[in-house]
């Protein structure tokens, strides 16, 4: 009885960081360009009671006798699934198509990786009217040779950005033309094992490989940008609504479970009174 108690607090304890890892997704569906996660889990050891026999089977089929003693999460993965494209009238709002991943420097110059292509043109801080290009919480964006986008006597509102991420502003017969810069774009072998830092920010690990850029690579098939557009969510709120339900009736039923041998104990317990 003392095993199923602990049996049953092993699956309450992972259904609870499935229920967390729902909610999140739940609380980011309006988040650009985040990706849902999903807990995995595995069975822990299995006990053997009684070993593979014919003697004690009387002639029936050997088997053997296992129990289970819980579970545990495995891993809490992210699903890299293209989200919709979004109209927006920033002309700074990107959109991938594929599956690359911009990329900005933060504060401990870790080049990081999003697929949120909100950005904005702020004024660059070298005294002049320069504009450079930066994510809403100010990080400057790198493009596919990874540096900083920065335009000089260039006015913000009239950049405009091809499928290609080439950056090009109108000359005098308004003719777009390029300015030498392309919005970097990175692959990796594997999506999965990225660092999620913060909800939308990813940073390489061994299990993801090494970012690999799309103008270098030869082999990698190109994503596309859409200037005008924002990458939404890919969380299915019908889908997380579902699994919350589930996730709500397994803690339910182990919390049972958990009522249930309490009880017995408790009756044998008072059995020689």
């Amino acid at each position: 009885m003392v095993r199923s108690l602990w049996s049953a607090a092993t699956g309450m304890n992972a259904q609870q960081t499935n229920v967390d890892t729902i909610a999140n997704n739940l609380a980011n569906v309006n988040s650009m360009g985040y990706k849902a996660q999903e807990a995995e889990f595995k069975s822990l050891l299995y006990q053997t009671l009684q070993t593979k026999s014919t003697v004690e089977n009387a002639g029936q089929p050997p088997v053997n006798s296992d129990v289970g003693l819980g579970v545990r999460t495995a891993s809490i993965n992210s699903r890299f699934t293209q989200g919709a494209f979004l109209d927006s009238a920033s002309n700074t709002a990107f959109a991938i198509g594929g599956d690359g991943f911009f990329a900005y420097r933060n504060d401990r110059g870790e080049q990081v990786y999003t697929r949120n292509g909100d950005f904005i043109w702020a004024i660059a801080q070298n005294g002049t009217n320069d504009i450079t290009l930066t994510t809403s919480e100010g990080y400057h964006v790198l493009d596919s040779q990874g540096r900083e986008i920065t335009l000089r006597n260039m006015v913000s509102n009239r950049v405009v950005v091809d499928a290609d991420g080439n950056i090009q502003y109108p000359d005098a017969n308004n003719v777009p033309q390029n300015t030498g810069f392309q919005i970097g774009r990175w692959q990796f072998n594997n999506p999965t094992g990225l660092e999620r830092v913060g909800d939308t920010s990813f940073l390489p690990t061994q299990a993801s490989g090494q970012p690999m850029n799309e103008l270098t690579q030869q082999n990698l098939q190109r994503s596309v940008i859409r200037q005008g557009y924002l990458e939404g969510s890919n969380v299915n709120v019908a889908t997380e609504m579902v699994n919350l339900i589930v996730a709500q009736r397994a803690y339910e039923m182990n919390s049972k479970a958990i009522t249930t041998t309490d009880e017995m104990m408790q009756t044998a317990n008072n059995l020689k009174r």
